[in-house]
C-alpha cells in the first residue's frame, strides 16, 4: 500500500513519547516494593489522578477508532455510548456502589463476590473477566497495528509485535502505578493531539451546520444527524434500531454493566486514597466522557462528508474488498496535519491504545493472580510471589492477546466485536451485583447458577443469529437487520434470564446470614460517610450537575 510519508520532526515526537513512556517505567519501578502498590498504585491517588485514569483507561481504541468509525457507519446515534451508555451509569457507581467496593478493601471485582456469595461464583467471574479483558485487550493491538501499517506501511505482524512490547515493557516494571502515570498523560495527549481534527474539519466544510446539512443531503431517506427523534421507527435511524433498545439494552444492561462492574475502570477508582476519593472518580470522569463525542461523533460526521464528495479525494481504506470503518480518524489526520503536528497527532493515537492496552493488562495481571492463582492453584502464596506473579501474567496476557488481536482485525468493526463481548460477560454479571448488593436474601447457589445462565444464553444467542439457527428478529423484535440492535437487545435477554435464574433459585436455596453481609449489601450498612460535609462538596451535588448536563445534551440534539 501506499504509505503516508513521516518527516524527521515527526519522528522525534513519536520516539521521545516512547522513550519517555518506557523511562517513566523504568523510574517508577523503584517505588513497587509491594502486591499493593503493582496491583492498586497503594491506594495513594486523588480524584483527579484516579478520574483522569478512570477515563483515559477507557479512552483507548475502542473510542478513538471504534467510535469515529463507528458513526461513519451508524451516525448520530453513535454518541448514545457517551451519554445515555456511560453517564447515568457512572454517576450511579460513584454515588451507590463505589461506597461497597472500597471499604471492604478488595483488590478486584470478584473478590466482591466472594465476600458476598462465595469462592465459585469469584472463580468463575475470574476466568470469565479474564478472558473477556484478553479480547478486548487484542482490540488495542490491532488498533495500533493499524495506526503503524496506515502511517508506515509496516507489515501487520511487525506492527503488532512492536505494539505489545512496548506495553508489556511499562506495565511489567510497576504495573497499575505506570500505567495510571501514563493514562494521565496520555490524557491530555488525546485531548490536545486530535481535537484539532474537529477543528479543521469544521474549517475545510465550513461550520457544523454545514456538516449537518451536508451529511442530511446524503442520507435522505433515513436520519445520521439525531439522537432520539427516528427512534420510534428502526428504518429512520442510521443504527436501525428503536429508543427500546437503546435504554434497556445500552442504557441499562451495557453501560451498568460495564462501568459498574468491569474491574479495568473500576480499578482505577480503588487507587483513591478515601473513600470521597473513590466516589468523585467516576463523576468527575462523567463531565470528560461527556465531551469526547465533539472529538470522535463531528470526526465521524466530517469523514461521511469528504467520503462522499468526488472533489475531496478522501475515501477509507478497504482490506479484501471490506471496508474498514476504523480507518476514518488516521486517514483524516493524514490530510490535515502538517510535519510535526503529524506525529503529535499519531503519538495521540498511539498514546490512546496504550492506554486501553495498558488498562486492560494491569486488570488481568490482577484478576488472575488475586481471583485465579491465590484462589484456586496457589492460597499461601506470599506477598513477593504474588508480585512476581502478576509480572508473569502480564507477559502472557500480552501474547495471549497477540491472538486476539488477529481475530479483532477480521470483523469490519471493532465496536461490533466489542458489543458482543460485553455482552457475554458483563450484561450478566451486573444482574448478578446488582441483586446481591441492594438484595440481602440473595444466596450464593441463586447468584453462581444465575450467572452460568446468564453468560450461556448470551452466547448461545450470538452463535444461533451468526449461524443462522434462527431469526435475529426474535431477539431484536424487529424485521430490520442490524448488528448493533442484536447486542444491545442480547444484552438485555441475558441480563433478564440471569436476573430470573437468580431470584428463582435464591427463593429455596440457603441464605447468608444477616451478620456476614454487613458492609457488603444496601440497608444491612450504616452510612457514616460525608455527613460532616456540606452539600456542595458531596460527590451527590456533582452527580446532579452531571445529570443535568445530560439532560440537556440529549434535548438539544434530539
Amino acid at each position: 500500500m501506499e504509505t503516508i510519508g513521516l518527516t524527521f520532526i515527526d519522528w522525534i515526537v513519536i520516539l521521545v513519547y516512547f522513550g519517555f513512556v518506557l523511562g517513566l517505567g523504568v523510574y517508577l519501578r523503584k517505588y513497587t516494593t509491594s502486591q499493593e502498590d503493582f496491583f492498586l498504585a497503594g491506594r495513594k491517588n486523588s480524584s483527579w489522578v484516579a478520574g483522569l485514569a478512570f477515563l483515559s483507561a477507557n479512552l483507548g481504541a475502542l473510542e478513538l477508532l471504534g467510535m469515529t468509525g463507528n458513526t461513519f457507519k451508524y451516525g448520530m446515534y453513535v454518541a448514545h455510548f457517551y451519554w445515555i451508555g456511560a453517564v447515568p451509569a457512572m454517576v450511579f457507581l460513584g454515588v451507590y456502589m463505589m461506597p461497597f467496593y472500597y471499604s471492604s478493601k478488595i483488590n478486584s471485582i470478584p473478590g466482591y463476590l466472594k465476600l458476598r456469595f462465595d469462592e465459585k461464583t469469584r472463580v468463575l467471574n475470574g476466568f470469565a473477566f479474564a478472558v473477556m479483558t484478553l479480547l478486548v485487550s487484542g482490540i488495542n493491538l490491532y488498533a495500533m497495528a493499524l495506526v503503524l501499517h496506515t502511517f508506515l506501511g509496516w507489515n501487520w505482524d511487525v506492527s503488532m509485535w512492536v505494539s505489545a512490547a512496548t506495553v508489556a515493557a511499562y506495565v511489567t516494571m510497576s504495573g497499575l502505578l505506570s500505567a495510571i502515570f501514563t493514562e494521565i498523560i496520555q490524557f491530555f495527549l488525546i485531548w490536545f493531539g486530535l481535537f484539532l481534527v474537529s477543528i479543521l474539519g469544521i474549517v475545510e466544510i465550513g461550520s457544523i451546520d454545514e456538516i449537518f446539512s451536508r451529511v442530511d443531503e446524503i442520507y435522505t431517506s433515513i436520519s445520521y444527524t439525531t439522537l432520539w427523534s427516528t427512534s420510534a421507527d428502526p428504518t429512520q435511524n442510521g443504527m436501525l434500531i428503536t429508543w427500546g433498545g437503546i435504554v434497556l439494552g445500552l442504557g441499562f444492561v451495557l453501560s451498568f454493566g460495564y462501568w459498574t462492574t468491569d474491574f479495568l475502570v473500576v480499578q482505577r477508582a480503588f487507587s483513591a486514597k478515601d473513600l470521597r476519593s473513590a466516589r468523585m472518580t467516576p463523576i468527575l470522569a462523567s463531565f470528560f466522557k461527556m465531551a469526547v463525542p465533539f472529538i470522535v461523533i463531528l470526526t465521524g460526521l466530517i469523514a461521511i462528508v469528504l467520503a462522499n464528495d468526488p472533489k475531496s479525494g478522501f475515501s477509507l481504506l478497504s482490506d479484501g474488498g471490506q471496508v474498514n470503518y476504523d480507518s476514518a480518524l488516521p486517514l483524516l489526520i493524514a490530510r490535515y496535519y502538517p510535519s510535526g503536528l503529524m506525529g503529535l497527532g499519531i503519538t495521540a493515537l498511539l498514546a490512546g491504545f496504550m492506554a486501553g492496552q495498558a488498562g486492560n493488562i494491569s486488570a488481568f495481571n490482577t484478576v488472575w493472580t488475586y481471583d485465579i492463582y491465590r484462589s484456586v492453584i496457589n492460597r499461601k502464596a506470599s506477598d513477593a510471589h504474588l508480585l512476581w506473579m502478576g509480572r508473569a501474567a502480564t507477559i502472557v496476557g500480552i501474547l495471549l492477546s497477540l491472538v486476539t488481536a488477529y481475530w479483532a482485525k477480521s470483523f469490519p468493526s471493532i465496536m461490533d466485536y466489542m458489543q458482543a463481548i460485553f455482552s457475554w460477560v458483563n450484561a450478566p454479571l451486573f444482574a448478578t451485583m446488582l441483586l446481591g448488593m441492594f438484595l440481602w436474601w440473595i444466596t450464593p447457589s441463586g447468584a453462581f447458577w444465575g450467572l452460568v445462565a446468564g453468560m450461556l444464553s448470551s452466547f448461545l444467542m450470538y452463535l444461533a443469529v451468526k449461524f443462522q439457527w434462527f431469526e435475529e428478529s426474535i431477539i431484536t423484535m424487529s424485521n430490520v437487520q442490524s448488528d448493533m440492535a442484536a447486542n444491545f437487545w442480547r444484552a438485555w435477554w441475558a441480563w433478564l434470564i440471569c436476573a430470573v435464574v437468580t431470584v428463582l433459585i435464591s427463593l429455596f436455596t440457603t441464605k447468608k446470614p444477616k451478620e456476614e453481609l454487613v458492609g457488603l449489601v444496601k440497608g444491612l450498612t450504616e452510612e457514616t460517610f460525608d455527613h460532616d460535609i456540606p452539600f456542595v462538596k458531596r460527590p451527590e451535588f456533582y452527580a446532579i450537575l452531571s445529570v443535568v448536563a445530560l439532560i440537556i445534551l440529549n434535548i438539544w440534539f434530539w
